[in-house]
C-alpha cells in the first residue's frame, strides 16, 4: 500500500496579512451552527396507540416512552435519554421483567435493578417511570458522563462485568428515541460530544476551500493550526468534534495541545503528544480513536508517518479508517476510507474517555 506525502508538518508561521485574509474568508464560509447539534436539548415523547416501530411491541414502545418522559422531567439531554433506552434494551429488552438472572437473581424491571436498597422497593423497580428516574439520577451523578462512550456511561451506573455490553444496543436506542420524540434531530455530523459517533463521512468543514488555500500550496493554516486538508488537520478536527468542540473557539489546537508547550506537529510526533498529555494509547482499534502510523509503517510517509481515525471496527480483525491525504496524487489531500488489518498501525491513540477493551 503506497502512500505519498502523508501527514505533512503543521504550519507554524503564517504572514499576518495572509492570515487576516484567510480568517475573513473563513468567517464567510464557516457553516452555521445547526440546532440539531445542540446536545443540551431534551426531547419530549410523542406516542399514541398508532405509533409503530419495526421490531418493537406496544409494550416496549410504552416503556421506552416512559424512559424518555423520566428524562424530560429531569432535564436530561438527549444523549442521556438515548443512553437510558440503550441500557434498558441491554438489560431487559425494554420489558419490566419480574425475574433476574444467574448473576443477579434479585434483579427486576427494565434496568434489572438489584434488591440492595439503592433502587427503591420492589414496586419501584417494576415501575417503568420510577425505575428510569432512579437510573437517570444515578447517571447524572457520574462525573463527565456526557463525554463518555454511551456503553461506558451505562456501565458506570450498572457496574456489569462487561463495560461494552451495551454497545450493540446503541443504534437501536438512537432509532427509538428518534421515532418516539416530538422533534427531528440527528447525531450525524452535528458535532455532539458522543464518542464513537465521529461524524457522517466527509464532514470536514474546510473541504471546499478554494484551491489556493488548500494544503500542499504553501498557503495557510486552518483554525486548528495545521495545513488544510492534511491528515493531521482532519484528525484534530475529529478529536475536537468528538469532545464537543465542533466550532470556534476550538478546544484542541496544534499549538496548545501539549501541556509542555510544544506543538503537536506532524503525524510523526502525535504519539509523543498523546504521551505528554497523559492520554492512553493501545493496540486495539476503537471507534473514534486516532490511528497512528510511525514513519514507513503500513506504507506511510517514511519521514512524517500518517494519522487517520477509526470509523468502524469489524469482527474479522480489521477496521475501517477515514482520513485525508491517504492516497497518492492526483487523489491526495482528499477524504478517503479504507479497510485495514488491526495489526498494521503502530498504535491507536484514545480520547481521554475511551477505554481499551482488554
Amino acid at each position: 500500500m503506497q502512500r505519498k506525502s502523508l501527514g505533512l508538518v503543521a504550519l507554524i508561521v503564517v504572514p499576518g496579512l495572509l492570515f487576516g485574509l484567510v480568517f475573513s474568508i473563513l468567517l464567510l464560509i464557516a457553516p452555521a451552527k445547526s440546532a440539531a447539534g445542540d446536545c443540551g436539548q431534551t426531547v419530549s415523547v410523542a406516542i399514541n396507540g398508532d405509533t409503530k416501530v419495526d421490531g418493537y411491541s406496544q409494550e416496549q414502545l410504552k416503556n421506552a416512552a416512559a424512559i424518555l418522559g423520566a428524562g424530560k422531567a429531569l432535564d436530561l439531554p438527549v444523549k442521556g435519554q438515548m443512553i437510558s433506552v440503550m441500557v434498558a434494551l441491554g438489560e431487559s429488552g425494554l420489558r419490566a421483567l419480574d425475574y433476574g438472572d444467574g448473576a443477579g437473581p434479585d434483579s427486576r424491571g427494565l434496568f434489572q435493578q438489584r434488591d440492595n436498597g439503592a433502587w427503591g422497593s420492589y414496586a419501584d423497580r417494576m415501575d417503568p417511570t420510577i425505575s428510569a428516574t432512579n437510573f437517570i439520577k444515578a447517571l447524572q451523578k457520574v462525573d463527565g458522563w456526557e463525554l463518555l462512550e454511551p456503553t461506558i456511561a451505562g456501565n458506570k451506573v450498572q457496574r456489569n462485568a462487561d463495560p461494552y455490553h451495551y454497545q450493540r444496543y446503541w443504534p437501536e436506542a438512537v432509532k427509538l428515541v428518534q421515532a418516539l420524540s416530538d422533534g427531528q434531530f440527528s447525531l450525524e455530523g452535528s458535532g455532539c460530544a458522543i464518542l464513537g459517533q465521529s461524524g457522517a463521512g466527509d464532514d470536514y468543514p474546510w473541504k471546499n476551500l478554494p484551491t489556493w488555500m488548500q494544503a500542499g500550496t504553501g498557503a495557510a493554516a486552518s483554525p486548528l493550526g495545521m495545513f488544510y486538508r492534511e491528515c493531521v488537520d482532519f484528525a484534530l478536527w475529529r478529536v475536537n468534534q468528538q469532545m464537543g468542540s465542533a466550532g470556534a473557539p476550538f478546544k484542541f489546537l496544534n499549538g496548545t495541545f501539549r501541556p509542555d508547550g510544544q506543538g503537536l506537529g506532524s503525524a510523526l510526533t502525535w504519539k509523543a503528544g498523546w504521551d505528554a498529555k497523559g492520554w492512553a494509547t493501545g493496540k486495539t482499534p476503537r471507534v473514534g480513536a486516532v490511528v497512528w502510523y510511525a514513519p514507513g509503517a503500513g506504507g506511510a510517509d517514511p519521514t512524517y508517518g500518517h494519522v487517520a481515525v477509526v470509523k468502524e471496527v469489524k469482527d474479522n480483525g480489521t477496521y475501517v479508517e477515514e482520513g485525508y491525504n491517504g492516497n497518492p496524487p492526483p487523489d491526495d489531500h482528499n477524504y478517503y476510507t479504507r479497510t485495514v488489518s488491526s495489526d498494521v498501525p503502530s498504535a491507536f491513540l484514545y480520547l481521554p474517555t475511551q477505554e481499551e477493551k482488554k
